[in-house]
């Protein structure tokens, strides 16, 4: 096991590369020791260099339909009738307190991700 921390882009496709090889390395070994610690310095990199940005409120709510299998029409009620729904997922309106609130414990986005600003439609 030779590790060294990933300054650089080649180090990165290097311990992928090597990664790729001992993937499937038992645990308790030393190939899975070594596949273990490998996947974190990767993903300590990936995180620094190649960050992924939460996506928008909005955003974040259609995922979490699509997950779910709801369609609009299952969030009447839990943000409004049914034309306060099409008009916050069209971003004609934003979201307030209570819809968030609503939002975070029926479909379990995050308040922290709610609350983001997010741009507006414009009329």
């Amino acid at each position: 096991m030779n590790l060294k921390p990933i300054k650089s882009d080649k180090d990165y496709r290097n311990a992928l590369e090597r990664l790729e090889v001992i993937f499937d390395a038992p645990i308790d070994t030393q190939e899975g020791d070594e596949a273990e610690i490998l996947s974190l310095l990767i993903e300590n990199y990936e995180n620094e260099h190649y960050p992924i940005e939460a996506p928008d409120p909005i955003e974040a709510i259609k995922i979490r339909m699509e997950e779910l299998n709801m369609r609009q029409k299952d969030l009447v009620g839990i943000i409004g009738g049914k034309s306060r729904v099409s008009e916050i997922l069209n971003r004609k309106k934003r979201l307030t307190v209570d819809m968030i609130r609503e939002l975070e414990r029926i479909l379990q986005i995050s308040a922290s991700v709610l609350v983001n600003n997010y741009q507006l439609t414009p009329k």
